[in-house]
């Protein structure tokens, strides 16, 4: 089916195109380009435009038969969300809201929705799984949660069906090669470990030894970005073929900490990874992990290259290879 990718061009986004890509549908790339690149939009058409563009939309959708809609068009920094809250909502709620409109305008009934961990706030239990309560601790949690409750009343009111895919901590890149993790400013922590390790950075900075987590710092359930496109495109075949909406946390049930991130990017890359430590940022959990059992039993979805070794390889191979430069000297031009 023609799928509508709004945010196609950035990190998460363009993974899931070349998933799309490779198990037959047609991506259309819909994305104003202030953090995606173009570059990144390998699979599809490119239409640049922004979300909130109403009048856009309609022209988009009423010249091309979309069978369903990807949404990863989002503002998606914790901190930024915190000192300026009004874009997140902005960006994340309103806009979010014209894109439904616009859908149930176009006739369009499903829906696969790129949510976050961010709304359950802090872990409560080992794990977290989707009747965990969401009490987001931030602005970004706060505006993801609020797109979430609106497809909810949009499907009982509209019967609009949707798939919302809150997924932990996406990290590494391409297996193949072709694209990759890269933000201004970047804020992730594998980026920024690989960028301290090649020089780019005088040293890492991690934020926190001091939280109530084994090794004191901070843990997160990593997931690798092409798993993460899997699930996406099992979500968008699961709602084309009838299937009921769903709420899915996206996670592999293993936590790793910051210092442990660390460890292994120096065992994977042979080289010493200098780092120095600040306090806590604000609106960061200590931990977060996912129960995805769900997800495997509804979708059967099994996280194929997420151990950390994998994850940091590829993302190294990006990080080095001879396409990430050519992109970058394509997007300095």
């Amino acid at each position: 089916m023609k799928v509508l990718v709004t945010g196609g061009a950035g990190y998460v986004g363009s993974h899931v195109c070349k998933e799309l890509a490779r198990a037959g549908h047609e991506p259309l790339v819909f994305d104003n380009l202030s953090t995606g690149h173009r570059w990144a939009v390998r699979w599809g058409e490119l239409v640049v435009g922004d979300v909130g563009d109403r009048a856009a939309l309609q022209r988009l959708c009423e010249k091309h038969q979309f069978g369903a809609v990807m949404h990863f068009a989002a503002s998606a920094y914790v901190g930024v969300s915190a000192t300026h809250p009004r874009e997140y909502y902005a960006n994340n709620v309103t806009n979010g809201l014209v894109l439904l409109d616009a859908m149930l305008d176009a006739r369009i009934s499903a829906i696969v929705f790129s949510s976050s961990c961010a709304t359950f706030g802090v872990q409560q239990g080992e794990l977290i799984d989707e009747r965990h309560p969401q009490r987001p601790i931030n602005p970004y949690g706060e505006t993801k949660l609020a797109l979430e409750r609106a497809l909810h009343w949009y499907g009982q009111a509209y019967g609009m069906r949707s798939a919302v895919l809150r997924y932990f901590n996406a990290a590494g890149a391409d297996p193949e090669g072709e694209i990759g993790e890269l933000h201004d400013p970047e804020t992730h922590l594998i980026p920024n470990v690989l960028r301290a390790i090649t020089g780019e950075l005088p040293h890492l900075e991690i934020y926190g030894q001091d939280y109530p987590t084994p090794d004191g710092t901070a843990v997160r359930d990593y997931v690798h970005v092409m798993d993460l496109a899997a699930a996406h495109v099992k979500s968008l075949e699961h709602l084309a073929g009838g299937g009921a909406s769903l709420q899915l946390n996206l996670g592999t049930g293993r936590g790793t900490s910051v210092r442990e991130v660390v460890t292994a990017a120096a065992a994977v890359s042979g080289r010493e990874v200098p780092a120095r430590f600040l306090p806590r940022r604000e609106g960061d959990p200590p931990a977060l992990v996912a129960d995805g059992r769900a997800a495997r039993e509804t979708l059967s979805w099994t996280p194929r290259l997420s151990d950390i070794g994998t994850i940091l390889r590829t993302a190294l191979a990006w990080h080095e290879g001879k396409d990430r430069a050519a992109v970058q000297a394509a997007s300095a031009g």
